[in-house]
């Protein structure tokens, strides 16, 4: 018989939010004088209640972070273990596998498939998994377990090397949690294959959020002059070469990454249409427009300039640094591409920088398209963050041809 769990007390008025749907606790928001945060080891499953103790569900606890405990379930009876990763993991895979006819997406999205802590990307056989919380550590095994019962035996990388496990109080390391070990993993992506390093790469090694969105470039640049910034391994500007684009250049500050690109443009016979630029993107915009050059698209995707409140006006200020810089480089009647991984940056905050931008060089600018992250990234309605990923698509004109 399964013991009963110590139970986590919160505050008057602290449950609208977790019964309106949200999945997170505050320290801020726990009775600690009926239930001490500091009782809980890292991880540990507890009982969450009310005021009056009611109970609102199973959550893990980690009494040194901020966010002190995740809900797990609402139903009391269930808690982080194996049988309920098997349950969230068939669910995650049935979304998945509706939508995409080949197993390369990110299949755990944290929150919005209901395991909160959790990151999973899919690579055929192979599954990169970054575990980011104590509770999700505390499982790790199980986590490894639960996807061999789910898709079968299969190499699982465990990339827990993310700076978020500092706010958890854990040691970031990487290790296979099952073989065979691969030092490269393979992706298809809207019919174009890549190889991207496995233990070295950024992240799990993959971007899937911007897949719907590399998609729909492709009517834009064939034939076109196309500039790929902040391009890691290709995924924009290799696609683009693809899809047809005469003449395509990447721009990353990574020689390892601008050699993935290399390797991936000739896996798809595309060689002599992509060139890399290695440099830091701002010095590389400033010295493309220098020497002249002229394009027809320009992407730009960089890492979040936003990462935490604090640092919006900095980061605002970069974006639109970026964007302006970038419609520098375009001819006329260009296409720009310009996106944000910074859940603290709105998407009309996007287009305000892109309109700053425009407005800053006398251009006019109209949005043709928005983009988002796609729906192997589902969104948590009640859970803002989940919805991070923005993307424009900006037509620049000269300001005498539109108001």
């Amino acid at each position: 018989m399964t013991a009963a769990l110590p139970p986590l007390r919160l505050k008057p008025g602290e449950d609208k939010r977790l019964r309106a749907g949200h999945l997170w606790v505050f320290s801020n928001e726990v009775d600690i004088d009926a239930t001490p945060l500091k009782a809980f080891e890292p991880g540990q499953d507890a009982l969450l209640v009310d005021s009056r103790g009611h109970a609102l569900g199973t959550v893990y606890v980690n009494p040194g972070s901020l966010i002190c405990a995740r809900l797990v379930s609402r139903d009391s009876r269930y808690r982080l273990d194996e049988s309920l990763l098997v349950h969230r993991l068939k669910l995650a895979l049935g979304l998945r596998e509706r939508l995409f006819d080949a197993p390369y997406y990110r299949l755990v999205h944290g929150e919005a498939d209901g395991l909160p802590g959790l990151v999973i990307d899919r690579f055929g056989d192979a599954c990169v998994v970054q575990v980011n919380t104590a509770g999700m550590e505390r499982v790790r095994d199980s986590i490894v377990t639960a996807l061999g019962r789910v898709l079968g035996e299969g190499p699982v990388l465990l990339r827990c090397d993310s700076a978020v496990r500092e706010l958890e109080g854990l040691t970031r390391y990487q290790a296979w949690g099952s073989g065979p070990e691969a030092q490269t993993l393979e992706v298809v992506e809207n019919g174009v294959r890549f190889q991207v390093p496995a233990t070295t790469g950024q992240k799990t090694g993959w971007y899937y959020d911007h897949r719907m969105n590399r998609q729909a470039l492709r009517p834009w640049v064939p034939g076109r002059r196309v500039l790929d910034v902040f391009s890691y391994m290709g995924a924009w500007g290799v696609q683009a070469a693809v899809a047809g684009a005469a003449e395509v250049f990447c721009v990353d500050s990574s020689e390892q990454a601008l050699d993935g690109v290399a390797e991936n443009a000739a896996l798809n016979g595309v060689s002599d249409q992509v060139a890399g630029v290695q440099g830091d993107a701002f010095d590389a915009l400033a010295e493309l427009r220098q020497a002249n050059e002229r394009f027809d698209v320009v992407v730009v995707d960089p890492p979040a300039f936003i990462k935490r409140k604090k640092d919006f006006r900095q980061g605002f200020k970069a974006y639109q640094r970026l964007n302006r810089m970038a419609m520098q480089l375009l001819n006329k009647e260009g296409l720009l591409v310009t996106a944000s991984c910074s859940a603290h940056l709105p998407e009309q905050r996007l287009l305000d920088a892109a309109q700053a931008g425009a407005r800053h060089l006398e251009r006019s600018l109209r949005v043709v398209a928005l983009g988002h992250q796609g729906p192997d990234h589902p969104v948590h309605p009640a859970i803002p963050e989940t919805r991070y990923l923005k993307a424009a698509f900006c037509r620049v004109l000269p300001a005498g041809s539109m108001p």
